[in-house]
């Protein structure tokens, strides 16, 4: 059985997302900015179908947190669409028609939904009944591979309270925003052991294991 894990980027005051998210800002007023590190990256524009970046010591942190990993996990707000029900005109994501998972990409949600597959072998398959089960189909689909927590800070959150997580990185940024989601609100007490402390341009990446 493979590894429960997550990445996030995070501002120096504890930020994941900015304040005032929105389908035009999704992630809050200045949450942009916290990952322009990696959108600068050879590794990233890969993965997003583009040419040109730069090779730093964030590439190889990036190609370990993908490599291995057989499905994800995400909230409803990470992957877009605004809250309620899906419409008719039902949102596919921010990635277009193929995405950069390639795995099957299970998303928590109150409502109902057929599953929603793509090019590259993503799969998008809508949980109504609560993370638990989302876990529970999860490991099925990856096997002895890693399962990776795609985000919002919410659903992080609760696969930290229900102490699954083993390991995972932060990638803390030289931003302030001040206000906006606190990523990690609400999952105290969190016992950590850091693994190790990386260096990138303008992002520093710290990664924890998870003591149980």
């Amino acid at each position: 059985m493979g590894k429960i894990t997550f990445q996030q980027s995070i501002s120096l005051d504890g930020f994941s997302a900015g304040p005032n998210q929105s389908l035009e800002e999704p992630l809050g007023v200045g949450g942009e900015s916290l990952h322009e590190w990696v959108v600068a990256l050879d590794v990233w524009r890969q993965m997003h179908g583009m040419d040109g970046g730069e090779r730093t010591a964030s590439s190889a942190i990036i190609e370990e947190v993908t490599t291995g990993v057989g499905a994800h996990i995400m909230g409803r707000n990470m992957f877009g669409g605004g809250p309620g029900p899906w419409g008719d005109d039902q949102w596919k994501g921010w990635w277009g028609d193929n995405p950069p998972f390639h795995v099957p990409v299970f998303v928590l949600t109150h409502y109902e939904r057929e599953p929603l597959i793509l090019e590259g072998g993503n799969e998008f398959h809508f949980v109504t009944e609560g993370p638990e089960r989302a876990l529970e189909l999860a490991r099925t689909a990856a096997g002895d591979r890693d399962i990776a927590i795609a985000g919002g800070a919410k659903a992080v959150q609760q696969f930290l309270r229900m102490g699954v997580v083993d390991e995972f990185w932060v990638h803390e940024t030289p931003v302030v925003l001040g206000s906006g989601s606190r990523f990690f609100d609400d999952v105290f007490p969190l016992s950590l052991r850091q693994i190790s402390s990386i260096a990138g341009n303008g992002v520093t990446h710290l990664k924890y294991e998870v003591v149980r």
